[in-house]
């Protein structure tokens, strides 16, 4: 099986993740350090498109959804494979959040997206998801229709792929702009999830603009 996008980390975010991409008729391969681990998640999400493997594995795909928090040591898990990730599409999904979840481990001048971008400058980075809370991935439908990803990067060629690679999922993607602009989204997730957990709609909410 030709695999057209690897995600590696089987939390709830990477493993609905790869669920959404091979319902939209993607090969995916699910990865972890722990191949046992990918093995049983996949068996349990019960769809022949998704593969386990190994990062090892995973960094040969052309484009890789790493789903690990910079707390959790998105960076180091990244370092090994420096080399295999040069011009590949790397969509970002990460929030910075620190162990608490009360505020960000990067400064107010910078973002997730950007200090990935800074750590593998040969890669090409897109942000994505990085508005759109787990619960929404399981049932994606509201009653205005699909909500909204924002989608940030420098590369309008990574852009285009990304957009190639996501068709048929169930979300209107929106170009927010560059790069830079991840520091809009990521703190524009912290104000929802503040704001979800007051009304009472956390974690099933999402954005959609309205016009």
């Amino acid at each position: 099986m030709q695999i057209d996008v690897s995600v590696l980390g089987t939390g709830r975010m990477g493993s609905r993740l790869a669920a959404m991409f091979a319902d939209a008729g993607k090969n995916v391969m699910l990865a972890s350090r722990d191949h046992q681990r990918a093995a049983r998640i996949v068996q349990e999400l019960g769809n022949n498109r998704i593969v386990p493997g190994t990062y090892e594995q995973a960094v040969v795909a052309p484009a890789i959804v790493p789903a690990i928090f910079i707390r959790d040591g998105l960076f180091e898990a990244l370092e090994p494979w420096r080399t295999n990730l040069s011009g590949k599409l790397l969509i970002d999904i990460s929030n910075p959040f620190n162990e608490d979840y009360s505020d960000f481990i990067t400064p107010w001048d910078s973002s997730g997206a950007e200090e990935l971008a800074r750590q593998f400058p040969d890669a090409r980075i897109v942000g994505a998801f990085k508005n759109v809370f787990w619960a929404v991935f399981d049932d994606p439908h509201f009653q205005d229709g699909a909500s909204d990803v924002l989608v940030v990067g420098d590369d309008v060629s990574a852009k285009k792929a990304f957009h190639e690679l996501t068709e048929g999922t169930p979300f209107r993607y929106l170009d927010a702009g560059p790069l830079i602009n991840a520091r809009t989204v990521e703190r524009l997730t912290m104000i929802t999830g503040a704001l979800g957990r007051a009304i009472g709609s956390y974690p099933r909410m999402n954005w959609r603009l309205l016009g």
